[in-house]
């Protein structure tokens, strides 16, 4: 299978359901509501989908929940054809910002990852944006104090209509000035104007989602001119109804016009889906080849939050996987 570079990933979104079921069980946690009756999570439209997210996610509790769930996404992240991944992870989920949790946390994760073998991970920790600035700021102190090696970026989440992204500059440029790459999800469901203000407000490297850019012309030509890559999750914004078909989606326009666009998850659990579906899916769509392929997987190496030694040695494992 063809090696692939993941960014955008929510390390409790990846969650298997079994896991998430069993750790309830364990610490007898009523997760009503949580599971559809095919055994998968449960989820609708947008805003039900953070409410069962939150719920789930509410039974990771301890360092050790968080190392077997680290073990389980790597397996199957691998098990698809991933050699790289990021995948974020926030302070305020995960140890409600208390910062000696957060290190056990982070460390956990990374001491796991580092027992999974043909995949490299780094971690990039997120504030939730629906649970505002201030409590932001406790995230960003978190991700500043343990930035490194293995947590190199920091990003946002959340519902997009919940405030303004200039409302968490303080966070951004706590983040920034650690050395942190700078990742934020807008243009999801928040319209093109989400875009245009994360860019003017934060000033990120990166979008996550970013499709809506679509919709002004003028915003496009800019992501593409300034070299801002999109973290696209294609088979998430059909699942949650932002386009109702693939072909529907801009992902092959966006690219066409020069954006930088890469391919990931989101929450593959949430939205039925893996790395394997999204490439077979979008080949039926639009047509991709193997040199499509290659293209968007040397925009996600080239975007990583990562070291120049780490990049290059992805670069070639990208070539050699791809064109022979």
């Amino acid at each position: 299978m063809s090696a692939k570079v993941e960014l955008h990933l929510h390390l409790e979104g990846a969650a298997p359901p079994d896991l998430i079921r069993q750790l309830a069980g364990e610490k007898k946690i009523d997760l009503t509501g949580v599971f559809a009756e095919d055994g998968g999570f449960a989820t609708g439209d947008f805003q039900r989908f953070l409410k069962v997210y939150e719920a789930a996610s509410s039974v990771l509790t301890t360092p050790e929940d968080y190392a077997r769930l680290t073990r389980a996404v790597l397996e199957r992240q691998r098990d698809h054809g991933v050699i790289y991944g990021e995948v974020f992870a926030s302070p305020q989920l995960a140890a409600k910002n208390d910062m000696a949790a957060w290190r056990d946390h982070v460390d956990a994760v990374r001491e796991a990852a580092d027992g999974v073998d043909g995949i490299e991970w780094r971690m990039i920790p997120t504030c939730v944006r629906h649970f505002g600035p201030d409590d932001a700021k406790g995230a960003a102190r978190c991700a500043a104090e343990t930035a490194g090696s293995f947590v190199t970026g920091w990003g946002m989440g959340g519902d997009e209509g919940a405030g303004k992204p200039g409302d968490f500059a303080w966070s951004f440029d706590c983040a920034r000035e650690a050395g942190l790459g700078i990742t934020v999800h807008s243009g999801e469901f928040g319209g093109p104007q989400s875009v245009r203000d994360a860019l003017d407000d934060l000033r990120p490297a990166r979008i996550g989602h970013g499709v809506r850019a679509i919709e002004d012309l003028a915003l496009v030509d800019r992501l593409a001119e300034d070299g801002v890559v999109l973290e696209v999750c294609p088979g998430s914004n059909v699942y949650l109804g932002v386009f109702d078909r693939l072909r529907a989606h801009p992902i092959e326009d966006l690219r066409r016009r020069g954006v930088r666009v890469t391919v990931s998850t989101d929450d593959p659990p949430f939205f039925r889906t893996n790395m394997t579906a999204e490439y077979e899916a979008l080949h039926e769509a639009f047509d991709w080849d193997d040199g499509v392929f290659h293209e968007i997987n040397r925009t996600a190496a080239r975007a990583a939050f990562c070291d120049e030694a780490t990049r290059a040695g992805l670069l070639k494992k990208l070539e050699a996987a791809w064109t022979t």
